[in-house]
């Protein structure tokens, strides 16, 4: 079903919207469990929906889903996104729903929103215990897809003087989660002026990046 819907939603690539009450699919924001603020940036999901719809001619419907790990639901997004600053905690039956939708041709980012690094990896060490995170070389088809970003991430934000890091997890040479570290791409696409020191050019190439990642996910190519 999920294969399918991923091929459906490829095709949509090519098509203008069809309409306010025909959207297409929808893309889900991830509800966790540990007491981390998964609910954190609440403006970035409708500005990168918004932008996909308007420069990949994407059919998104315009207000994100929330999904819980273990919801037969995850299954239904091609899309999901997850982000915070603290603790996050899978339990094993979580993991296993989760390792079943990425398997299955679902496509998850991790933003680390600050802070999340050193949660988020041993959670999904219960995912795949097999994989590590590795670092995408610079020539990764993510970082080449409608925007060019020939050096990787854009940085957003400065938090520890450490460069923006694109990392992934590579399940049977698929790309199934791709994580931003020390970037934080998803407060760029927050409304401007949420972070007054952030330009319109970083507004600009944050989004752009996102756009990438929305149209690796549909077509995973």
């Amino acid at each position: 079903m999920l294969k399918h819907l991923l091929l459906t939603a490829a095709l949509l690539l090519t098509l203008t919207a069809a309409g306010p009450s025909s959207y297409s699919f929808r893309i889900a924001k991830l509800h966790y469990g540990g007491g981390g603020d998964w609910y954190a940036n609440k403006t970035s999901l409708p500005n990168l929906i918004s932008f996909c719809n308007q420069t990949l001619k994407t059919n998104i419907a315009p207000d994100e889903a929330t999904v819980e790990l273990d919801a037969p639901e995850l299954l239904t997004y091609p899309f999901v996104h997850m982000t915070g600053h603290g603790n996050v905690s899978f339990t094993a039956a979580e993991a296993r729903n989760l390792r079943r939708y990425l398997t299955g041709g679902g496509f998850l980012h991790i933003d680390d929103n600050y802070g999340l690094d050193k949660f988020i990896r041993p959670e999904m060490k219960k995912v795949f215990p097999e994989l590590e995170f590795v670092e995408l070389p610079y020539s990764h088809p993510v970082y080449h897809q409608k925007y060019q970003f020939p050096k990787g991430l854009p940085k957003v934000h400065e938090h520890d003087g450490k460069r923006a890091q694109g990392f992934g997890l590579l399940y049977k040479g698929r790309l199934v989660c791709f994580y931003s570290y020390e970037c934080d791409l998803g407060n760029g696409w927050e409304d401007v002026g949420t972070y007054p020191e952030d330009s319109p050019a970083t507004h600009e190439a944050a989004l752009r990046m996102g756009a990438n990642l929305v149209a690796y996910a549909l077509t995973q190519d």
